[in-house]
């Protein structure tokens, strides 16, 4: 079969284009897809790392305070107890008469620490014994806290408060 010059140019054309349109498909665009697969993974370790980072900075972070906790319980008094302190600094704020309650708990931890609650009812006390009280009792020389407080006004006696604490602090074990 005998073809024309102007035949000729178009099938040398038309297999330039399948040679090229051959190329993009099975080298270019495979490429183009694999290197763009590999950014977002790289992308995706990079977020990863940063992460990995911010929790090491956290992690040293709590074991510093970790160490200034167990720094701070070891300059504590020999043989204190968070029954003992909540009742002279109740002593102390004039609000040892209006104790309703005072029920202590352990509670076990899984590191090397305890946690001792006293859960206590204040009765007919004014606002100024409470800060007064509260002021004392969150001690961070003696680790002790407010894990959660309930106040609600007194109806027998207008113009004063009862509360309900529940104080913490930690113990080693």
């Amino acid at each position: 079969m005998k073809l024309g010059r102007r035949e000729k140019y178009l099938v040398i054309l038309a297999a330039c284009c399948l040679v090229v349109f051959l190329l993009f498909q099975f080298f270019f665009f495979p490429f183009l897809e694999k290197r763009q697969r590999m950014k977002k993974a790289i992308q995706a370790k990079e977020e990863a790392l940063k992460e990995v980072v911010i929790l090491s900075a956290k992690y040293r972070s709590y074991k510093t305070g970790s160490r200034g906790a167990r720094n701070i319980l070891a300059r504590r008094k020999v043989g204190f107890t968070l029954f003992s302190f909540l009742e002279r600094a109740a002593g102390e704020a004039l609000v040892k008469g209006h104790i309703k309650y005072m029920r202590p708990s352990v509670l076990k931890g899984t590191g090397p620490y305890e946690e001792t609650m006293v859960e206590m009812k204040l009765e007919g006390i004014s606002l100024g014994q409470l800060v007064d009280y509260l002021y004392r009792i969150e001690s961070p020389q003696n680790v002790v806290g407010i894990k959660r407080i309930s106040i609600k006004e007194n109806k027998g006696a207008p113009g004063s408060l009862d509360a309900i604490l529940q104080v913490l602090t930690l113990k080693r074990t």
